[in-house]
């Protein structure tokens, strides 16, 4: 009956300990925070002296405790085995549970960790399980305990074998989550890698939440065969982005032909467009073809297209609907398969407005309208341009510049840029060939560039110093002019007589001194 009674107590006590660790491995997801817990339940639930937890280095292939109880720092760090080394290593290397009856009389312990000298004297039971994942063996459970006559070290090994099946669980969910996540953190990586290729052609620079959004918008409409209209401020680089609409096009291995609507004359933009026949106007010698016809198959580029005569702008109408033309002087007609992508920096709704520009040409080529931020709307891509074209015209010119001073920088991020990235390229091209060293400095910055700090030309008097002396030479220069006729300086003025005088009075202005012989 005692014997039922002491069973049923120990199984109730095993059942205690087994929901107290299962909580415990519940309780983080990281390993680390619970494993040294799950040993202190178990050293107040089993009378174990000491207990450890080995797992295997995949890598390494070494075998280290990771947590213990009843051990010391310097001893947990000396507690390091070979696969196949010791109990230990060979219970990873056959996967299979060993006790120890009393570890004094058993040669295979080595006490690596030294922390069963002082218990030489005493008879000491080692058990030690594995810990698997599936047939892999990952680590290993173990427990020194007093020995004893009454205790069964059967008993113990099965609780054992029991709590190493749940710390194993607990390590396969863990590798699992990790896994995951280093999963997902590649494949985020790959992702951003793509959306960066993607949104970001090799031809322009550029970091801005702008300079994305133009990404963007190039990506989405690069492998179409819409028109697209590309607008901006001279100097943003409206050319760069047709070239990379171009060059990530299904016509990439086609022509790229590019016309400056703004720089032919109106008497031959027809017959560049178009090409002429030979004897269509003085100085035709031969026949030619026109810039849609060099660019079949391909893409044409028609920057400044503003700047179109009306009269052009009717046959390009036509060539947009139809995609044919002829020659100027001839009859046939040409069908041209070519994209078109056109650009401009002037506000074309206004030129509609004034009669300039036709409405129904402006509808046909604003199917896919991208519009280039300015320079100052960029200000986090100003660093980024200006290394580039430091490092180009260094290349360029022979030189080693190596940096830009920090009073550079300064004037660089707060000047306005009228002329956006080609000001800042010929800027920099500059100062690259003034810098006698390797650094760019503030005054190697074109005089727009610099302020009253940087050249020591603050100013020298207050606002109402400054008004008087304009208030002194603007009456004096009126009087000069009507020879010292005070009413007539006081209307050239648009002041009163009376005005006049008392100015003239605090300004300690004579006349008299202005009047001729």
């Amino acid at each position: 009956m005692d014997e039922d009674r002491q069973h049923y107590r120990r199984k109730i006590k095993e059942l205690q300990l087994l929901f107290e660790i299962s909580r415990i491995l519940d309780g983080s997801i990281d390993l680390k925070d619970v494993i040294n817990p799950v040993l202190r339940s178990m050293a107040e639930n089993m009378g174990m002296l000491r207990g450890t937890i080995t797992l295997l280095n995949r890598k390494t292939r070494e075998i280290g405790i990771e947590a213990s109880y009843g051990l010391s720092v310097q001893q947990q760090e000396r507690g390091k085995y070979k696969i196949g080394e010791g109990i230990t290593g060979k219970v990873v290397e056959r996967g299979e549970p060993m006790i120890i009856p009393n570890i004094n009389n058993d040669t295979q312990f080595l006490n690596k960790t030294g922390a069963r000298n002082e218990l030489q004297k005493k008879d000491v039971s080692f058990i030690i399980v594995p810990i698997k994942i599936g047939n892999e063996t990952i680590g290993t459970l173990s427990v020194d305990r007093l020995f004893a006559i009454n205790i069964s070290l059967e008993e113990d090994l099965r609780l054992l074998s029991i709590i190493g099946s749940m710390i194993a669980q607990a390590v396969k969910l863990r590798r699992s989550i990790q896994e995951e996540r280093q999963r997902l953190m590649e494949e985020n990586s790959r992702l951003q890698q793509e959306l960066e290729e993607r949104f970001r052609p090799a031809n322009i620079i550029g970091n801005s939440r702008a300079m994305q959004e133009v990404f963007d918008l190039i990506a989405q409409v690069s492998k179409s065969e819409a028109t697209v209209l590309i607008r901006g401020e001279s100097g943003t680089g409206k050319e760069l982005v047709a070239h990379a609409i171009h060059y990530n096009s299904l016509r990439a291995e086609r022509p790229f032909i590019k016309v400056n609507c703004a720089a032919l004359p109106e008497t031959v933009i027809e017959s560049e467009l178009f090409g002429h026949e030979k004897g269509a106007f003085t100085g035709a010698i031969q026949t030619r073809k026109g810039r849609f016809e060099q660019a079949d198959g391909g893409t044409i580029f028609l920057d400044e297209i503003g700047d179109l005569s009306p009269t052009t702008q009717v046959k390009l109408l036509r060539v947009l609907q139809e995609r044919e033309f002829e020659r100027v002087g001839g009859n046939s007609t040409i069908h041209c398969n070519v994209r078109i992508v056109a650009a401009t920096n002037r506000n074309l709704e206004d030129l509609m407005g004034l009669g300039n520009f036709r409405e129904d040409l402006y509808y046909r080529l604003n199917v896919f309208p991208i519009h280039i931020p300015p320079l100052r709307d960029r200000q986090s891509d100003i660093t980024l341009l200006a290394d580039y074209f430091i490092e180009k015209y260094s290349e360029k010119n022979h030189k080693h510049i190596k940096r830009i001073s920090t009073s550079a920088i300064e004037l660089l991020m707060s000047y306005h840029w009228p002329g956006n990235v080609r000001e800042l390229e010929n800027c920099i091209e500059r100062a690259v060939l003034l810098a006698a060293e390797d650094v760019i400095h503030g005054h190697h910055l074109p005089p727009s560039l610099q302020s009253a700090e940087s050249t020591s030309t603050t100013l020298s008097s207050t606002l109402p110093e400054a008004l008087d002396k304009l208030e002194r030479e603007l009456l004096m220069d009126a009087l000069k002019s009507t020879r010292g006729n005070m009413a007539k300086a006081a209307r050239h003025l648009g002041i009163s007589e009376r005005i006049m005088g008392l100015r003239v009075k605090k300004h300690e202005v004579d006349p008299l001194h202005f009047r001729r012989g």
